[in-house]
């Protein structure tokens, strides 16, 4: 696995090389499905390039819930721990390169350093992470107008403007890829 990736989480050279032997590399195609909804998720994936979406359905239109990136450690958690069908699909945007690891060494891992505070620590912060980024998106939904919601997207998480397609963005933001087209082009004019 890409040792920058691994040195960061894992310091104990022994143990990254030991570990880094249970993941495969994954050359992935753009728009293709990881996992589907209702599937149970078996595998964890690292992004080490490329974009993948985290999408439902919702009375047959795909809502976009989530974005991850280079270095996000992504699977559908609830379903992997609890053998529960996932509730989202995870799919790629862009070619991506993956590192790949299946359930059993995954768990075998978590085991083996639930030990090590350090690497402890990093699960625990990436899962908390995620669960904070969902609940204030779920909490802006609630308070914000949408030019909030694109204006806030902007500063937080500039990424997403620069390599997502516009109607994936609206759909994250609630809003159809027309009323984007036409916040944008306010916000570009310096309207309120």
């Amino acid at each position: 696995m890409n040792n920058s990736i691994w040195s960061e989480i894992i310091r104990d050279r022994q143990k990254r090389k030991k570990y880094s032997a249970l993941f495969r590399l994954s050359e992935v195609p753009a728009k293709r499905v990881l996992l589907r909804e209702g599937e149970i998720s078996q595998h964890v994936y690292i992004i080490e390039s490329g974009c993948i979406r985290g999408w439902y359905n919702h009375d047959g239109k795909d809502i976009t819930c989530q974005f991850f990136f280079e270095k996000n450690m992504v699977a559908s958690i609830m379903s992997f721990r609890k053998d529960e069908p996932s509730l989202f699909t995870l799919e790629t945007l862009e070619p991506s390169r993956l590192w790949v690891i299946e359930k059993n060494d995954a768990n075998r891992i978590l085991h083996e350093m639930s030990e090590d505070p350090h690497l402890r620590e990093m699960i625990l912060d990436a899962i908390f992470e995620r669960s904070f980024t969902l609940m204030k998106s779920n909490l802006s939904f609630l308070k914000d107008s949408p030019k909030t919601r694109y204006l806030a997207l902007m500063k937080e998480n500039p990424k997403i403007i620069e390599r997502v397609p516009q109607h994936y963005i609206a759909s994250y933001l609630g809003i159809s890829s027309v009323h984007l087209s036409r916040l944008r082009n306010k916000i570009a004019r310096g309207e309120s």
